[in-house]
């Protein structure tokens, strides 16, 4: 039954459904928060708990590659309970298997992690388990999720220490070569030095086997020095004479023929007719 007055339009409806809608939101969003808030406020020495667990009680005691992967071991195992949770064989891991001796049972700290997160050493079919305890849900989230937290850091810390190696490795590489590739262009620059000068005293020692090999006058003179008075002697006696033939003053022909019989020209007779110019040479004597 109506009181009479204006009834509300679908636009205002509209309106006051979206404003109530928000305010819900807004306050499941400020309960949540305030849950987390109070969560993490109550989880607050449980996470301090499971951080010392795991630095200093794994990290520290173990090298630093074992240790990664003690961590990665104890992850997958929280990882699958929380994925399968309905599923026991999730829950529990056998000491005894090779692998968990050597990633779980056999590091420090790392059975101590596990335990805390909710594992309990039990005995089954005379063989020993360690079973999760359905009852320390809360506490496997928050190992795990104190190990994501290590592993993000460690990781990335680690990834940066393989680089540094791998760099310092490529310069040492680097370094070796360039002193390997000196050491050889040394020995060849040796070795060829070396047998430049080889050749060198091999040629002059030809050239010395050459000299004493002949005979003292077959040897040619040496620049600027003197001839031998004996070779001097021999040369001024070995006067060849000239060939061809010649006409003397008083026209005799004479050739090569004559002068090599030991034939001396005639003496000069002036002919006939030929003026002798005696008083210009009296002048000049004077």
């Amino acid at each position: 039954m109506s009181d009479g007055g204006p009834s509300p339009s679908h636009d205002e409806i509209a309106a006051a459904i979206e404003r109530r809608v928000k305010a819900e939101r807004e306050a499941a969003q400020a309960n949540a928060a305030l849950k987390a808030q109070r969560e993490y406020e109550e989880t607050r020495d449980k996470r301090q708990e499971f951080r010392r667990l795991i630095d200093p009680g794994i990290l520290r005691p173990n090298a630093r590659e074992l240790a990664i992967e003690s961590l990665l071991t104890l992850k997958t195992l929280a990882e699958n309970i929380v994925a399968h949770p309905n599923e026991d064989k999730f829950k529990k891991f056998k000491p005894t298997n090779s692998k968990i001796k050597r990633v779980l049972v056999d590091p420090k700290g790392t059975l101590e992690y596990a335990v805390a997160m909710g594992f309990r050493p039990e005995v089954v079919d005379f063989q020993p388990y360690y079973i999760f305890n359905g009852r320390h849900v809360r506490d496997l989230e928050i190992g795990l999720a104190i190990i994501h937290e290590t592993l993000e850091r460690e990781l990335v810390k680690n990834e940066r220490e393989e680089r540094a190696k791998r760099e310092a490795k490529e310069a040492e590489e680097n370094a070796k070569d360039k002193l390997k590739r000196q050491y050889i262009d040394d020995r060849r620059s040796t070795a060829l030095r070396s047998e430049r000068e080889r050749e060198l005293r091999e040629a002059r020692a030809v050239a010395a086997a050459r000299r004493a090999s002949q005979p003292p006058d077959a040897q040619p003179p040496q620049p600027n020095s003197p001839l031998p008075a004996a070779h001097r002697a021999r040369r001024s006696t070995r006067t060849q004479p000239m060939s061809g033939t010649g006409r003397t003053l008083d026209g005799r022909v004479v050739t090569d023929v004559d002068d090599a019989d030991g034939e001396t020209p005639p003496p000069y007779h002036p002919r006939d007719g030929d003026a002798v110019e005696v008083g210009n040479d009296s002048e000049e004597d004077e």
